[in-house]
């Protein structure tokens, strides 16, 4: 296997963990054995769990013996709940190491030097975008910001309507998207919504599995807003926490998340103007559909463009076909 499959199949295992590690990143690891075929792999553990690299390691056993790691994130050189990766890596005796992204984190970093130092070969870099856009964008963003990262997330007629015009919205997209937003839900730390959100579809705002049932990972819901939600509202039932944050404040908002990672914002078009208007949104994820449905509800309100001059700029980050939809993904140009 060579370098960038194996960080392929590292980005891989990163992926199946997102939204279980907080407040770690998702990381992967692959061990390829002395003849480049793989011997180990494995994925950041829940908090106090073992590392990717810890984990990989184990499963190659002596096969890791020089050989090479493979990792996402540059493997970590402190003490935290778990001794350095950097130390098990050196004890298995692999000859190189190769990753993608440099660990931002002052107490975490210096992996790469300490590695060297102790003989073992290191290539930084590989498939640095693809990692840092994937499983990393999200703890990536927090570690350069402190603030959660924010995805827009909504679901639209090719016309950018998000329902009728006598308000029904049930379906506008394809089981596909639906499937593929319950998925990001797990792999989200947050859910936010307004309480216009919870008066008119009194959400659940849960993460299910296509069989209906509940996924593993539960994100946090937050209600936003001044109106007080009935106690039989679906979003404080007992399938995850709530938080409800009186305000009307995007910046309040993300303050009092600041011990998050990965936010949903899945409010209605207010709440959605106006985070765009405070420019506290870092990704948006539009779910359209090949239908056109006209009438005066549109995705967001207000956004503070007063003309084509002044428009807000995105630029498409991906492009993904979801049964008879499209999924487009935008980060700020």
């Amino acid at each position: 296997m060579n370098l960038d499959a194996a960080m392929r199949a590292a980005i891989e295992q990163a992926d199946r963990v997102k939204g279980r590690t907080y407040p770690n990143p998702p990381v992967g690891a692959v061990i390829l054995d002395r003849d480049g075929e793989v011997a180990g792999v494995g994925a950041t553990s829940p908090a106090g769990g073992p590392h990717a690299e810890v984990l990989a390691l184990r499963r190659a056993g002596s096969r890791a013996i020089g050989g090479t790691a493979v990792v996402t994130l540059e493997p970590c050189n402190h003490f935290g709940r778990t001794p350095p990766c950097v130390d098990a890596i050196a004890a298995a005796q692999v000859s190189s190491v190769v990753y993608a992204v440099s660990d931002p984190n002052p107490s975490a970093a210096g992996g790469a030097v300490r590695l060297a130092e102790a003989g073992i070969g290191v290539t930084a870099g590989v498939l640095a975008d693809t990692v840092g856009g994937g499983p990393l964008r999200e703890w990536l963003h927090k570690q350069r910001t402190g603030l959660p990262h924010v995805t827009w997330k909504f679901a639209t007629s090719v016309d950018g309507r998000s329902a009728a015009a006598d308000g029904t919205s049930q379906w506008i997209t394809s089981e596909a998207a639906r499937a593929d937003v319950h998925r990001r839900r797990a792999a989200a730390d947050a859910i936010v919504v307004g309480t216009g959100t919870i008066f008119v579809d009194d959400p659940k705002l849960t993460s299910r599995l296509p069989s209906g049932s509940l996924a593993e990972n539960q994100p946090l819901r937050v209600v936003v807003g001044y109106r007080e939600i009935s106690p039989d509202a679906k979003v404080l039932n007992g399938d995850s926490r709530t938080m409800v944050i009186r305000t009307h404040d995007p910046h309040e908002v993300l303050r009092a998340l600041s011990d998050r990672t990965d936010v949903l914002l899945e409010g209605g078009p207010t709440l959605a103007g106006a985070f765009l208007r405070a420019g506290a949104i870092d990704r948006i994820l539009a779910y359209v559909a090949p239908i056109l449905l006209g009438g005066p509800i549109t995705a967001v309100d207000d956004v503070g463009v007063l003309s084509i001059a002044h428009a807000q700029r995105w630029r498409f980050d991906a492009m993904e076909p979801l049964g008879p939809d499209v999924l487009l993904s935008l980060k700020p140009a």
